[in-house]
C-alpha cells in the first residue's frame, strides 16, 4: 500500500499551541489547538507540545516536525534563544527535547519566519520564489523567502525587517534602536500617535472621518519608506504584509504603494506587487510544516 508522507507544524504562542498535520502538497489532514500551560516554563510546554502530537497524528505516521516560536531561533534551528511571553526561556534545546520525545527529526524557526515560509506555500507568494513577509502586529515581524527558501543569516537572526531605521531620532524601541519601522508600524505605536486602536481608526475611516483618513495616509507612508531599505537591498517580487493591522489595508495600501515607487528605483522594484497575507493566524503553523518538509528535504517515503 503507497503510503503519502506527512509532518505536523507546531505554532508555539503564549496562549495557545496550534498544530497539524500536513502531506506534501500542503493538506491539513487533521489540526488542533491546546492551551499553553501557565506557568509556561519548558519542560511544561514540551510535555504539553508531545501530548498534542500524540493527539494530532495518533498512528503515528507523520515524519518530521516544525515549530514556531515567539522568539529567536539559532542558524541551525535547533534552539529556542529567547521566547517571548513564555516563562524562563533561555537557550531552550527544544528541538532535542522533542527528538527524545517522539522520535522523529524536529525544526525551529521563530514565529514570523514560519508565517513567511506559510505564505510563500499556500498563502498571498505561492507564486513567487523571492518575497518578503511583514507582519503588523503588537510588534513587527519580518521574513526573508530567497528562492523559496527562508533567509534566516549566519545565527539565525535575519530577516528583523520591522527593526530597521526610519528615523534616526524617533522613540526609542526595546532593540534598543530609535525610530525603528516598529515604532511608527506596530498596534502599540499606533495607540501612542492616536490613542485608539487600529479597528477604531479603521472603523471611522470606513466612515469617512478625515482625520483617520489622513492617519491611514501618514501610516501608509512611514511604511513604504521603512520598506524602501528592504527593498532595496533584497528586491523581492512581492511584499506581503500580515497582522492586524491589515484590517485596515484599504486605507493604507495606496498610500504604501506611491511611497515605494517614489523612494525606489524602478529598476530594484520591476513588477513588485504588495499584497495582504492570506492564511491569518494559520500561517505559523502551515509555515511550521513547511519548514519541517524543508528540514528532511521534502523525501518521499513509501510504507508497505
Amino acid at each position: 500500500m503507497s503510503y503519502k508522507p506527512q509532518v505536523i507544524g507546531v505554532d508555539l504562542g503564549g496562549t495557545a499551541i496550534k498544530l497539524g498535520r500536513f502531506t506534501e502538497d500542503g493538506v491539513c489532514l487533521q489540526a488542533l489547538s491546546v492551551t499553553t500551560p501557565q506557568p509556561a516554563f519548558p519542560e511544561a510546554v514540551v510535555a504539553a507540545i508531545a501530548a498534542a502530537i500524540e493527539q494530532v497524528d495518533p498512528e503515528p505516521q507523520a515524519i518530521a516536525i516544525g515549530i514556531g516560536t515567539p522568539g529567536p531561533a539559532d542558524a541551525a534551528g535547533r534552539i529556542a534563544r529567547v521566547a517571548i511571553n513564555l516563562t524562563g526561556w533561555q537557550n531552550v534545546p527544544l528541538a532535542d527535547w522533542l527528538e527524545a520525545k517522539t522520535g522523529r527529526p524536529t525544526v525551529l524557526a521563530n514565529d514570523a519566519n514560519c508565517a513567511g515560509l506559510g505564505e510563500a506555500w499556500l498563502g498571498a507568494g505561492r507564486k513567487f520564489r523571492h518575497l518578503i513577509l511583514l507582519t503588523l502586529g503588537t510588534g513587527v515581524g519580518g521574513a526573508v523567502i530567497l528562492n523559496g527558501e527562508l533567509f534566516v543569516g549566519r545565527s539565525g537572526t535575519a530577516g528583523e525587517l520591522g527593526l530597521v531605521t526610519l528615523n534616526s531620532d524617533g522613540p526609542p524601541c526595546n532593540s534598543g534602536n530609535n525610530g525603528s519601522l516598529e515604532q511608527y508600524a506596530s498596534v502599540q505605536a499606533i495607540q501612542r500617535r492616536t490613542g485608539l486602536d487600529p479597528a477604531e481608526l479603521g472603523a471611522r475611516a470606513k466612515a469617512g472621518d478625515p482625520e483617520a483618513l489622513a492617519f491611514w495616509q501618514a501610516y501608509g507612508r512611514d511604511l513604504g519608506a521603512g520598506l524602501a531599505s528592504s527593498i532595496y537591498v533584497l528586491t523581492p517580487e512581492a511584499v506581503v504584509i500580515g497582522g492586524g493591522v491589515c484590517g485596515s489595508a484599504e486605507f493604507f495600501f495606496p498610500a504604501v504603494v506611491a511611497e515605494i515607487n517614489r523612494r525606489v528605483l524602478p529598476s530594484s522594484r520591476e513588477g513588485l506587487q504588495l499584497l495582504r497575507a492570506e492564511l491569518g493566524n494559520q500561517a505559523g503553523m502551515v509555515g511550521a510544516a513547511r519548514l519541517a518538509w524543508q528540514k528532511i528535504g521534502g523525501s518521499h517515503l513509501r510504507r508497505i
